[in-house]
């Protein structure tokens, strides 16, 4: 039995949820967003909060149970308060700035890069060593805040790069004489 599942996903006041056969529909203040549920899975309103089954019995229905519970939860945070992803650029000269629709990195290489900011996305840099990246949708935050890190991930020695805030890096002894 899935723990996560079994909860049903409250509603909380300011979102509209609707459910059309798998297709799971919320709008709130910030935006709308919306999530087709697996076949597996039978989602429905139940006085102020969605609640998702299984269909039956089977791995595959009681697999998607949880994730699919965890989804519409994700949607209903999205539409309420939304998500916000945390980067930390560390190293000397490395900078951030954002122009317009680009962020602007500055990671030690010979070039800038220039990373275009996806629609629904909105990053901000409120010092030239953090980057924030906020929006309603958590996969695309998520996405976003991995592909700036992955343009230089921290290193073991001195630390230099872009990590998130709080990551913890296992630093590694430099070479002895």
């Amino acid at each position: 039995m899935s723990r996560v599942g079994k909860k049903p996903v409250p509603v909380p006041s300011g979102v509209t949820a609707t459910v059309d056969g798998q297709l799971v529909r919320m709008k709130g203040t910030k935006g709308e967003l919306s999530f087709m549920v697996p076949d597996e899975v039978i989602v429905a309103i139940d006085g102020g909060a969605v609640k998702v089954d299984p269909k039956d019995q089977s791995k595959t229905a009681r697999s998607k149970w949880g994730m699919s519970r965890a989804q519409v939860a994700n949607l209903v945070e999205g539409v309420s308060k939304g998500f916000e992803r945390k980067l930390e650029i560390n190293g000397v000269g490395y900078r951030a700035a954002v122009a317009g629709k680009v962020l602007k990195l500055s990671l030690g290489y010979s070039h800038d890069v220039d990373y275009e900011i996806p629609a629904g996305i909105t990053v901000t840099t409120p010092r030239p060593t953090e980057v924030v990246v906020t929006g309603i949708d958590k996969q695309k935050v998520g996405q976003t805040a991995a592909e700036i890190r992955e343009y230089r991930p921290p290193e073991p020695y001195k630390g230099k790069g872009v990590r998130y805030a709080g990551e913890f890096i296992f630093r590694k002894e430099g070479k002895k004489k």
